[in-house]
Order: structure tokens, then C-alpha cells, then sequence
């Protein structure tokens, strides 16, 4: 009997001492969360609060603390950035333009519009900064990411004490994703090599689905989803980027909501559209058939008495001048007139289907029942609209990037291939002025406000005040970061991925939502770009235009360039130069501008242009370094230029081994295609070569007795003419040593074959170099074997 007493006596002593375990085990749990305090979220990552180890011996007598979890701030939105590419601020209707944009227009009466905003006067720095809320050169993204050189401020290399708002919503528990275009990694990074530490996804987007280049052709985009290159249905005669892109964004948004309803995200959403090529659907083709049939000139007039009347400019506000290179309208002959009226309509039915796939976007937001929780900005352009198209517009780009004219009457005879899939066309020059109303230049031209002021909106339902009225505070790019983070409740980080972090350089434009009388928050800003630079302070501009966007030469050197005054508080358009009454004002400003220049690594500029196409004359890294030979395998595809090989204005060679049976046909290597590029191929057995000069004249060289079956070397012998860039020479055809054909290649691409195309072993993907082989590319494989191609260069 005692000792049944005795064990129960024991059983409870230990009962009650695994109790006093459990409740102290409870309490610690709670002061180690208390200890750890709140969340600080200046420093990404965040980590989990830290536990005191537990001394309990059996789990189920133990109580496990509360699961941790990433989350956003409790109410954090949803963000979307709609980010529309070489738009000018008079092309929208919603800002008074003559294109036609129905989902601006009901964005704007839903949001509010903002007239004073600034981009940087060129698509990778403004994206650039964008991303990072630091200016342009503090990314080291003085220009585009094909004219780095090795000078900070213009390297190319975002670093990273420069994170994107993506990785920092990201780490504060946002799902994120970016479509479309991005630009924004090194060139010479964007192989199969890398490294992808400077790609979207490593740079804060857990989803990207779009383009990795400056600019991609509609019907035969160049995507990647994340780092993979991916085949798209170019062959369906309907196919679009921009549509695809929009069925991506919108599937990948439903799929996030459908899962994690309460978690926040993060939207970029970045077409190409409406950079050149101006590629309409063909459904869109024709709606503006003679509606520019007036001419630019009277489509400025138009535009801004329609910009008075909306109010997004001062009543008072004048035209700008027309620069001097434009032709007025009614000097035109009706060949031109034809010519350039057709252009404009192309590209405002490429521009009308880009503002309807925005609208497709916002509507499955809407039908999501999220839009009462979304900030969503659209940003009207990335810089002014683009004059790259020079005085005759384009019926191919790359002749502009390779300094090749396009004359009217080969523009004229080729009039019915704009828009579609035969071109890759741009406007003329005087429609990029026009598209800037009612400003005088356009991008590049960073002193200007045609090349830097883009509209703006911004839609969040319930959450803005007296949307009828437009906001006229200045405002630029970097701007739009803190924004977000205010609105989200995410501070301002010290350190992201233990890296210390430069100082966001913009201000937040929140307190404009409520209130459209808030006094200007945003009071110096610098602009510079290829020695075009300006300074805006308190209300005055004083500028400097070094070198027009179409000419080959500046003005004058950097020391002696003359500079303007504005008083943009009263001139809206920088129309009333007053330098020459007050210079002391000048003078005054340009101390300011060398101070921020300084500050933000500007200096020294570079005025060079396309000069800085080519790696070892900009002096930026080349992932081909100081190799003269270069060997590739079957089913390489996508290398592009600027982490290849360079052939461009050198002998070269050309070694492949292949085994073929009898009238083998299809591509053994090609570089580009349809507009500009050079291919080896073989038909009816017969190896054969295409050079296609800037997509204006194919120049073919054929062997004249096709190969036996079996294995063959075959050479192709490129001897370059020298005495400059962009010449000719003679192309040789080997096989097993003897000469099998030769022929004449009149003209080569000097500066660059391709944007948006690359190298291909085996087949010829996107466009086709030579019309001697069809474009689709499961017709244009070889049917041989290759078993290697091997570049060698002089």
C-alpha cells in the first residue's frame, strides 16, 4: 500500500514538473518574440525572431512557437507600372494628342494626370532609374547598355547598392514579376555564359517573361522566360508580342491571386511597344488611313489647342520652334507628303493596340475584385518620341544604327511593307516633334523637355482626391520609388543582401494623391545625355543642345556649347529663351549643374555615338576579349552580337565540318536575319553564302556543283577591302580545299547587324537572312550533320 502511494506521489512530482516546463516554455515563446521587437525592414532580408532553446523533453509537452512568415505591411497594395516605350508627351489623347488611347483616356478621368513628369531622354537610363529611385548615372547607366564604356556613371553595371524596388517589395513579402522589355543588363552578360546576377530575375523579380534587348520585332520577339530562351508562335499569321505579353502578365496575376489572395504584388509591365519596329496587327493597320493626310505642322496646332482646352497646359502656353532639319509640311512634294502620312498611321494603330492591350490588363484586374487595392501608374513613355527615323523615316532601323540613307524613292517603292512583317520601320523625324507638343526636340536630347516630359497617370480607387484636377508639381522618374514605399508602408532600406545601399535620390509624390496643391517637393534635378545636358532648379532651366538626335557631329565642343535660360514656372514649352538677358542667371546654373554632375558621376561626358557600338572603341568589357577564333556546335542559337564574335569590318573565315546526304539542304550558321545580317547555308547540296546588307540588298555567292555524300570540310573566306567601316570584299568558298565559288559582297554592316536577332548553328531562327531559304525554321534546318563552325577573325 505505501508503495502504491509512494509511485503515485512520484508520477504527480513529475507531472507538475513537466507542467512548470510547458508554461515556462509558453512564456518564453512570447518574450522571445517581444525581445526580438518589431520587424525592421531597413535591412533585407528579413529574418526570423530567435527562439531560447527549449528544455523540454517530450514535443507533445511542449508548445510550439507561432509559424513565421514573410508578409508585406498590413494594407499594402498591389503596384502595377505600365511603362510604354519612345512615346511623346502630344501623341496620347488623354494629353490632348491625335492618337487615339481609350484606356488612358478612362484612366485619366478615373486618376489623376501629371504634366510636369521626367524621364532621362533615353529608354535603358530611364528604366534604370526607375527601378532604382537613384538617377541614371548613379546606375552607371549614362546611356543604353550597348554604349557602356568603362567610365563610372556609364559602365552599364548596375550596382548593387542600387536595388530595385522589385527585390525590396520582394523581401518585404510582395510576389513580383516584370513582362516585356528589360535593357537593362550588360550586353556583353546576355549569353548562355551570364552571369544572370544582373538579369530581372536576380535582380528582384521572381518572374520575367519578355525581351532582354533595346528592342524586339513584333511578329518574331527574342524571349526569355527567366534565363531560358523560349520559341514562340511566330508562324501563326495573328501572333503579337504584345499581346502574349498581356495574356502572360494577366495569367501570371490570376494564378498569384488564386493562391495567395492576401499577398500583395508587384507588376512591370514594359512592352516594346512603341519603339520602332512600328509593327500594328494587321487588324489595326488601316484605322487611321488618312487622318495625318495635314501634316505634322498641323498636327502640332491641333494638338495643343486640344491641350489647352483639357487643361494639361497652361492656357497661354506657345509652340516651341520647329528645329531648322524638320521641313515645313507645305514644302513637301506629294511623294513625301504620301510617304509620311502613311508612316504616322502606322504608328498610331501600333500605339492605339498597345493602349488597348493596357486596357486588357486593368480589366482583369478589375474582374479580379482587386482594384480598389491597386496603385496603378501608366507611364506614357520612357523619353520623348524618337527621331531616329531621321528626315525620310525608315523602312528599316538598322540602316540608321549603320549610317546607311534610306532614299525616298526606295522608302516610296517599298510604301506597301510598312507595318508588316517585311519591315522594321520608323517614322520621320517631324512626327517625333509633333509626338512632342508642344515641345521642340525630342529623345536624346536630354536639354530639352521634348526628350525627358512624358505624362502621366496614376488610377487607386478611393484613394486619391480631386481627380479632375491635373498635378503640376515637377516630378521625375526616381520619384516613383519612394512613392511606392510609402504608399506599401516599406521603408527606405540601409542594406539588401548585406549590401550597404546608396541613398534613394528621388522624392515621394504621395502627398499629391490627396492633395493637388502640394508645393514642389522635388527642386534641383540634372539631365545629360551624349553632352546634351541641362539643369532644372526652383523653376528655371538653363540647357545646352551639343549635338541635334540627327546629327553626325556636335554643335560645338563641350567647353564652348552655348546654353539657354528658361523660366519654365511661366513657359511651359521653352519657347522665350532669356540667356541673353540674364546671363548671370546662365552662369549661376551651370555651377549648379557641375556640382550635381559631379555628385552623380556624370563627369566626365562622352559625346560620342555610334562610336560607342563597338566594344573596344567605347572600351567596355567584350565577353570575347582579345580572341581572334571562335568555335561553335549544333543547336547554339540566340548569341547575340554584343557577346560574340566580332566580324564586323575585318577578313574573316569560316570552317565547318558537315556530313550531308545527296541535295542536303538548310542553314549551317547565320547572324540576324531579314534586316541585316550574313548566313551559310547549303541548297540542293550546293554550300552557298548570303550577305544581307541592312536589309536593303542580299548579296549571294553559290557553289555551282553540290557536295557528294559523306563528310566535308567546307571554307567560306571573307577578304575585307579595308579603308573604313562598313566596306566590302570578296567572299571564297572552299570544300576539301579546292574553290568551289566566289563572288563580290558590295557592302557590309559597319556598326551592328541586329538588335533583337542573333547567331544561329544549324538553323535560322526569327527572321531569315537570305530569301534563298524560308523563314520558318523547322524548314530552314540542316539536314546534314554539323559537327562544328569555327570563326576566325584577322
Amino acid at each position: 500500500m505505501k508503495s502504491k502511494i509512494f509511485l503515485i506521489l512520484i508520477s504527480f512530482l513529475a507531472f507538475t514538473s513537466c507542467q512548470s516546463q510547458t508554461d515556462s516554455n509558453k512564456a518564453t515563446n512570447k518574450e522571445a518574440v517581444k525581445a526580438n521587437g518589431p520587424l525592421d525592414r531597413t535591412i533585407l532580408p528579413l529574418t526570423p525572431p530567435e527562439y531560447e532553446k527549449s528544455t523540454v523533453l517530450d514535443a507533445r509537452n511542449a508548445t510550439a512557437p507561432e509559424p513565421w512568415s514573410l508578409k508585406a505591411p498590413e494594407g499594402a497594395p498591389n503596384v502595377v507600372i505600365v511603362l510604354i516605350d519612345d512615346m511623346g508627351f502630344g501623341h496620347s489623347s488623354a494629353f490632348g494628342g491625335l492618337i487615339n488611347m481609350p484606356t488612358a483616356n478612362t484612366l485619366a478621368e478615373e486618376g489623376i494626370q501629371f504634366n510636369r513628369f521626367h524621364t532621362t531622354a533615353i529608354c535603358s537610363a530611364t528604366r534604370a532609374a526607375l527601378l532604382s529611385g537613384r538617377n541614371h548615372h548613379s546606375n552607371n547607366m549614362g546611356s543604353i547598355t550597348e554604349t557602356a564604356t568603362s567610365f563610372p556613371g556609364n559602365t552599364g553595371i548596375i550596382p548593387q547598392s542600387c536595388a530595385t524596388v522589385a527585390e525590396i517589395l520582394m523581401l518585404n513579402g510582395y510576389n513580383t514579376a516584370q513582362f516585356g522589355k528589360n535593357h537593362e543588363t550588360a550586353s556583353w552578360e546576355v549569353s548562355t555564359s551570364g552571369p544572370f546576377t544582373r538579369w530581372p530575375v536576380y535582380k528582384g523579380f521572381e518572374k520575367f517573361w519578355g525581351f532582354m534587348g533595346g528592342e524586339t520585332n513584333q511578329f518574331y520577339p527574342a524571349v526569355y522566360d527567366g534565363t531560358t530562351k523560349i520559341e514562340v508562335d511566330s508562324e501563326d499569321p495573328d501572333y503579337h508580342f504584345t499581346e502574349d505579353m498581356t495574356d502572360q502578365a494577366i495569367g501570371w496575376m490570376r494564378a498569384q491571386k488564386s493562391l495567395t489572395p492576401d499577398k500583395p504584388f508587384f507588376m512591370y509591365y514594359a512592352p516594346g511597344a512603341t519603339h520602332a519596329p512600328h509593327h500594328p496587327p494587321a487588324s489595326y493597320i488601316d484605322k487611321y488611313k488618312g487622318q495625318f493626310d495635314e501634316g505634322w505642322d498641323a498636327y502640332r496646332e491641333k494638338t495643343l489647342a486640344r491641350q489647352i482646352e483639357m487643361g494639361v497646359v497652361p492656357k497661354g502656353t506657345k509652340l516651341a520652334p520647329m528645329p531648322e532639319y524638320i521641313k515645313p509640311w507645305n514644302t513637301l512634294s506629294d511623294v513625301e507628303k504620301k510617304i509620311f502620312s502613311r508612316q504616322m498611321e502606322i504608328f498610331a494603330a501600333f500605339a492605339e493596340h498597345t493602349d488597348d492591350q493596357v486596357g486588357r490588363l486593368y480589366d482583369a484586374i478589375k474582374e479580379q475584385g482587386i482594384a480598389e487595392n491597386t496603385l496603378f501608374i501608366y507611364m506614357l513613355g520612357d523619353n520623348g518620341a524618337s527621331p531616329e527615323g531621321v528626315a525620310n523615316g525608315l523602312l528599316n532601323e538598322n540602316t540608321y544604327f549603320n549610317g546607311v540613307e534610306e532614299s525616298l524613292d526606295f522608302v516610296a517603292s517599298n510604301l506597301e511593307k510598312l507595318g508588316t512583317r517585311q519591315a522594321f520601320s520608323h517614322f520621320a523625324a517631324g512626327w517625333a516633334v509633333a509626338g512632342n507638343t508642344p515641345f521642340q526636340w525630342t529623345k536624346r536630347v536630354a536639354s530639352n523637355f521634348g526628350g525627358t516630359r512624358n505624362g502621366m497617370i496614376v488610377v487607386w480607387p478611393g484613394k486619391l482626391n480631386q481627380v479632375d484636377v491635373v498635378r503640376d508639381q515637377f516630378s521625375h522618374v526616381i520619384d516613383i520609388v519612394p512613392t511606392i514605399l510609402e504608399a506599401a508602408n516599406v521603408p527606405e532600406p540601409t542594406s539588401v543582401n548585406g549590401v550597404k545601399q546608396k541613398p534613394i535620390e528621388g522624392v515621394s509624390m504621395l502627398k499629391t494623391f490627396t492633395d493637388p496643391k502640394t508645393p514642389e517637393f522635388h527642386t534641383t534635378q540634372y539631365f545629360e545625355m551624349v553632352g546634351n545636358r541641362a539643369i532644372y532648379k526652383d523653376g528655371w532651366v538653363a540647357a545646352t543642345i551639343h549635338i541635334e538626335p540627327w546629327a553626325n557631329e556636335p554643335r560645338a565642343t563641350l567647353e564652348n556649347d552655348t546654353w539657354e535660360l528658361y523660366n519654365v514656372e511661366e513657359d511651359f514649352s521653352e519657347s522665350n529663351d532669356l540667356s541673353k538677358e540674364m546671363p548671370e542667371k546662365v552662369k549661376e546654373l551651370q555651377e549648379v549643374f557641375l556640382t550635381e554632375a559631379t555628385k552623380y558621376s556624370v563627369l566626365p561626358i562622352d559625346d560620342r555615338s555610334t562610336e560607342r557600338l563597338d566594344a573596344k572603341r567605347a572600351g567596355r568589357p567584350d565577353l570575347m576579349g582579345s580572341r581572334k577564333s571562335l568555335t561553335v556546335y549544333d543547336g547554339m542559337y540566340r548569341m547575340m552580337e554584343n557577346a560574340f564574335i566580332n566580324v564586323k569590318n575585318t577578313s574573316s573565315t569560316y570552317t565547318t565540318e558537315v556530313e550531308v546526304k545527296k541535295g542536303a539542304n538548310g542553314v549551317i550558321f547565320a547572324m540576324a536575319g531579314r534586316f541585316g545580317g550574313y548566313s551559310l547555308y547549303m541548297m540542293d547540296g550546293k554550300p552557298a553564302f548570303t550577305y544581307n546588307w541592312v536589309g536593303k540588298e542580299q548579296y549571294h555567292v553559290v557553289s555551282s556543283k553540290a557536295l557528294q555524300p559523306g563528310k566535308h570540310t567546307i571554307k567560306y573566306d571573307f577578304a575585307y577591302d579595308g579603308g573604313g567601316i562598313g566596306k566590302g570584299g570578296l567572299m571564297t568558298i572552299y570544300v576539301d580545299g579546292g574553290k568551289v565559288a566566289e563572288g563580290r559582297i558590295k557592302n557590309t554592316n559597319g556598326n551592328m547587324f541586329s538588335l533583337d536577332e542573333g547567331a544561329d548553328v544549324g538553323f535560322d531562327e526569327g527572321t531569315n537572312v537570305s530569301d534563298n531559304y524560308s523563314v520558318n525554321v523547322n524548314e530552314n534546318r540542316f539536314t546534314g550533320k554539323i559537327n562544328y563552325v569555327k570563326i576566325d577573325i584577322e
